[in-house]
């Protein structure tokens, strides 16, 4: 896996994380439709980096799907779903 896309990708989800968070201030970034703003703030970004096409709906059904499955005990989400998603659309 290459580290840098990595690093580059948990920066991208951890800058929509801190924009998300100040959207939100007002909620302590509570948010029920959080993959909706998400996938707006990435759909440019996201695919560019992974180098693949994504639409808005298949990017919100990977942040749902990570949401739910993705173990973040041990590193920062914004690592987990950086090196998840690069290993799932690396060839």
């Amino acid at each position: 896996m290459d580290k840098n896309k990595k690093e580059e990708l948990a920066a991208l989800f951890m800058q929509a994380g801190k924009a998300h968070h100040h959207a939100y201030i007002e909620t302590d970034g509570d948010d029920p439709e959080w993959p909706l703003w998400y996938s707006e703030h990435l759909k440019e970004s996201l695919p560019a980096l992974l180098g693949v096409e994504m639409t808005r709906s298949r990017i919100i059904y990977e942040l749902m799907h990570l949401d739910d499955t993705a173990d973040t005990s041990k590193e920062h989400w914004t690592e987990v779903y950086a090196e998840t998603l690069l290993a799932k659309y690396s060839a």
